[in-house]
């Protein structure tokens, strides 16, 4: 295959790359929709957004309230997430855990690492 310098390129330089991420992941790997709480989760952080399991369970773009807080339980198990105390003790915060944002730290890597042109 000849190397191209079509902006698509770029997007499939990033998926080759992250391939290696996935193939030694320092976590649990997530199901589908997991990534896209995950990625919502991460969105809602990165706008200092609260984010509690409530309004997650809201959302109707994730599936049924008890399908979302599977899924929370989930990940919180993995160790993608975690619940921390707002000031009703009833209310939990959703956060990305440490490893977490250690893991998107390596996708931004691998963005940048597939801008650059290959030689």
């Amino acid at each position: 295959m000849r190397k191209t310098n079509r902006p698509a390129d770029i997007y499939l330089r990033f998926l080759q790359l992250t391939e290696v991420i996935h193939g030694k992941p320092s976590l649990p790997p997530l199901k589908p929709l997991e990534e896209s709480i995950l990625d919502f989760v991460a969105r809602a952080g990165q706008a200092n957004e609260r984010l509690s399991v409530r309004d997650m369970m809201a959302r109707d773009e994730f599936g049924s309230p008890a399908a979302i807080h599977g899924k929370i339980k989930s990940m919180r198990q993995k160790g993608w997430i975690m619940l921390t105390d707002t000031e009703d003790a009833r209310r939990k915060q959703i956060e990305l855990t440490q490893a977490a944002l250690l893991h998107f730290d390596k996708l931004s890597k691998c963005i940048v690492q597939a801008t650059k042109v290959p030689k």
